[in-house]
């Protein structure tokens, strides 16, 4: 049985839902409370979890779009001559979204189909310069996320602006194989 389309009333708080829970997840990362999300988005908690089960299922919701632009961009890298390059391109990418998001660690690396997609295109370019030469050849993707994921929490306890492109540089450096 196909899905009934929601009414203008429900699509509307669904969509306020969303934007609040973007918002409040890139600003307070994962952690942010329900009830918030409820609060800012101006419906009850009912309202959330009728068109949202769990927490996760919102934030996979939010996050979708987010990832998946990640995803299409580490793809279109791929075909770069210049694999470290590419790679290193990537790397920076991702290490400037964890900069603007408190919500990046998670939305890199919290299971769910989209991220599968992220770590497995990414793993495409690391692969690739691993190949080249240009990556340490024991780093595994997941060895790569996990280092992101600190790398993330550590750009966000500190306002100093440069912190993040100095930590970035640290962790590129640490990548590439010794000479």
């Amino acid at each position: 049985m196909a899905e009934q389309p929601l009414r203008a009333d429900a699509r509307r708080n669904r969509d306020r839902i969303l934007l609040a829970a973007r918002d409040a997840f890139a600003e307070a990362g994962f952690a942010v409370p329900l009830d918030e999300i409820a609060a800012r988005a101006g419906v009850g908690p009912g309202t959330v979890y009728r068109h949202f089960p769990t927490k996760e299922a919102l934030f996979q919701a939010v996050i979708a779009d987010r990832v998946a632009g990640l995803v299409a961009e580490a793809r279109d890298r791929a075909g770069d001559p210049d694999a470290g390059a590419a790679f290193f391109a990537m790397l920076s990418r991702l290490g400037g979204e964890g900069a603007a998001k408190r919500d990046a660690s998670e939305a890199m690396t919290v299971p769910g189909p989209v991220v599968a997609e992220l770590h497995e295109a990414v793993g495409v370019l690391l692969r690739r310069a691993q190949a080249a030469g240009a990556v340490r050849a024991h780093i595994t993707v997941e060895d790569l996320f996990a280092l992101l994921k600190g790398l993330f929490t550590g750009m966000r306890d500190s306002d100093d602006p440069g912190r993040a492109g100095r930590l970035l540089a640290v962790v590129a450096a640490g990548l590439r194989p010794p000479h």
